[in-house]
């Protein structure tokens, strides 16, 4: 199994190389879709065990909003596009230009920050398989809102508790460089336990 302390500064870069190149081409995808420029950008990426996940998102009784999907193919896992409630609602204001009190309410609302996931989700998923030269294809990703507990629990029952440790890209996302208007999301990533040790293998991180 993969020793996480022989992870070094080094390997986190390149996972947020990664990272950066996964936002750079979700953010051209959806300079497009809005006809007006987006940038996305990474500034931190953790390693981290499940509690301290739970932790990091708010904790276990935060409600969230969550785009996930499960990943299938040579390393497969799941996937999760995390915001809190407020930051859903500034996201969708961006894309649909009016105001959003209520994402979870509000049916273009809704399926705006849902293609934003899916954009996401399949721009990193697509850049780390890349990178890694592992075959990894997205399912069909699902909206969901609860509290984190129950919607990270659901990853990790997919699979089946065999993993000790989650990827965390952070995700910020301006409209035309306003960066005071920024909203702020976490990429999460929980490959199966083999899954984990594949991918940190093909980056040169020894068992």
């Amino acid at each position: 199994m993969v020793d996480i302390n022989k992870l070094s500064s080094y390997h986190l870069d390149v996972l947020g190389e990664i990272g950066n190149i996964g936002a750079g081409n979700a953010a051209t995808a959806l300079s497009g879709l809005l006809n007006k420029k987006i940038d996305m950008k990474v500034p931190a990426i953790k390693i981290v065990g499940f509690n301290e996940l739970m932790e990091y998102v708010g904790g276990p009784d935060q409600e969230i909003v969550s785009v996930c999907l499960r990943i299938q193919g040579e390393a497969p896992g799941s996937m999760f596009f995390v915001l809190k409630p407020e930051e859903a609602n500034a996201l969708a204001e961006k894309l649909l230009g009016v105001p959003v009190k209520d994402v979870s309410s509000d049916e273009m609302a809704l399926s705006a920050v849902s293609e934003v996931g899916n954009i996401l989700s399949g721009s990193y998923l697509s850049a780390l398989s890349d990178f890694t030269a592992i075959n990894m294809q997205p399912t069909v990703p699902t909206l969901l809102f609860d509290m984190a507990a129950a919607i990270l629990m659901q990853g990790l029952v997919e699979i089946s508790q065999e993993s000790d440790y989650a990827i965390i890209i952070d995700t910020s996302i301006e409209e035309n460089n306003q960066q005071d208007d920024t909203v702020k999301g976490h990429f999460l990533l929980l490959p199966e336990l083999e899954s984990f040790e594949k991918i940190f293998q093909s980056l040169g991180v020894q068992e």
